[in-house]
């Protein structure tokens, strides 16, 4: 065998754990963006309750 045959490429298995990381992690913002924002409707919600329940 050859030294040629038996290289193989080494940039697109980088390039494919970069990019399933890339998206990991953007998954992982979106999801803690929709977390702290359901979180803060929710807080929201209950001081409502809260006040309404002071006001009757």
């Amino acid at each position: 065998m050859s030294d040629e045959t038996a290289e193989r490429p080494k940039g697109k298995k980088k390039t494919k754990a970069r990019d399933r990381d890339s998206w990991i992690e953007r998954g992982v913002m979106i999801r803690a963006g929709i977390y702290i924002f359901g979180t803060h409707i929710i807080a929201g919600w209950v001081m409502l309750l809260f006040y309404l329940g002071q006001h009757k």
